[in-house]
């Protein structure tokens, strides 16, 4: 029996994760993008935070992050044993700083969001904070250390992925645009690239984040940029060995420490349409990581990026079957990186036909925009943003 072919636009950590999935499965697979890994994956720090990411009013995405942080230890084993090559995981914790009193009562007022939702979180006193990050300030006003938060280089999952489908008999990687999707009696069943090549699968997945293609859905999507510094920690023993993640003037910002000794800084989030770096957040993310951690003065610039993420108005993803012949799967905002083990997971199953998880494949599916009234999340614990209507353009 003939294996199923499946087309898959976008290779940034989605695309190229449910890849692997689908030849975990025995699946054909062509990726087609042409720039692969450029994108938001690019600039993503990788935090695998759900405690940390914990705000009020995100309903059942609590459950969504959760359950896919639980997947990544065996997400990465699998990489490993596929390839050969181990993804840049790091299990070290996750220490949420308040910069002034004001900060830590923001801070202490989600720990018990945080619990009740399962997650690990526990209150620390200044002191205790920077016995374990000496590089802390000293007027730190609290802390609460997640310990069950940890982080991944989105970079090493990209290129190690990439590579495996360079080198697997059952993969292509075509380095074009994909401008079309083409559909025979109803269904999507090829799809034409930038050169004219014409790839017919059995199955297409769109997972293109922000990228538009021709004879595909207009969705729900706003790009939420992100501006990232690439800093080298000073010579001698790494700067911090924890992801600190603080709270400075009610402003966000993180520093995550990678094994090299390098720190990512970001959490800037702005929606102005400014493809470039902003220098105002530049300046901001600086002060606000200096104020927590002063020892970064003593750092060196390796890069600064803005990439922009796939926002969709209730932050939950767009994942579902658009029809006989495409799935969707995008929209994941700031926490693609986090739910890249569902994500890819939830795709194949659906290019399978098999049966997801129903509540979790509801939570995600693009239909909620096209009848919102089908799909009220009553665990929802605030307002949502007004549902945006999603049109079909064949």
């Amino acid at each position: 029996m003939p294996s199923l072919h499946v087309a898959i636009i976008g290779a940034g950590i989605i695309g190229l994760s449910t890849a692997f999935e689908l030849l975990s499965r025995g699946c054909e697979v062509t990726v087609i993008d042409p720039d692969p890994g450029q994108g938001a994956s690019r600039a993503a720090a990788g935090m695998l935070a759900p405690a940390a990411e914990t705000t009020w009013g995100q309903g059942i995405l609590h459950e969504l992050l959760g359950a896919s942080n639980q997947r990544y230890p065996q997400f990465v084993e699998r990489i490993e044993q596929a390839t050969g090559l181990r993804p840049d995981y790091l299990r070290n914790a996750t220490l949420v700083v308040a910069s002034e009193p004001a900060d830590r009562d923001a801070l202490h007022e989600l720990v018990q969001l945080q619990t009740n939702l399962g997650f690990s979180a526990e209150v620390l006193l200044p002191s205790a904070a920077r016995r374990l990050e000496p590089a802390l300030a000293s007027n730190i006003a609290g802390a609460v250390r997640c310990a069950g938060d940890h982080q991944i280089d989105p970079r090493s999952v990209v290129r190690i992925l990439a590579g495996h489908l360079d080198a697997h008999l059952d993969a292509h990687l075509v380095r074009e645009p994909a401008v079309e999707l083409l559909q025979r009696a109803g269904a999507t069943r090829a799809v034409r690239t930038g050169s004219g090549r014409i790839i017919e699968a059995d199955q297409v997945v769109l997972a293109a984040g922000l990228g538009t293609v021709a004879g595909a859905p207009r969705l729900p999507l706003r790009p939420v940029y992100g501006d990232i510094f690439r800093l080298q920690g000073p010579s001698g023993p790494p700067l911090l060995q924890h992801t600190v993640r603080g709270i400075v003037h009610r402003d966000p910002v993180y520093l995550v420490p990678r094994a090299d000794g390098s720190l990512v800084l970001g959490a800037s989030s702005r929606e102005d349409g400014n493809e470039a770096v902003n220098i105002g957040q530049m300046h901001r993310l600086l002060d606000n990581a200096r104020r927590l951690v002063p020892g970064i003065v003593d750092c060196s610039l390796n890069e600064v990026i803005a990439r922009a993420r796939p926002g969709t108005p209730d932050d939950r993803p767009l994942v579902g079957r658009l029809d006989d012949g495409l799935v969707l799967s995008t929209g994941y905002s700031r926490h693609g990186v986090l739910l890249t083990p569902f994500g890819s997971a939830l795709a194949a199953d659906l290019v399978q036909g098999l049966p997801p998880n129903a509540e979790h494949a509801r939570a995600v599916d693009p239909a909620r925009f096209t009848d919102p009234a089908r799909f009220t999340d009553p665990r929802r614990a605030g307002g949502h943003a007004a549902p945006t209507r999603m049109e079909m353009h064949r």
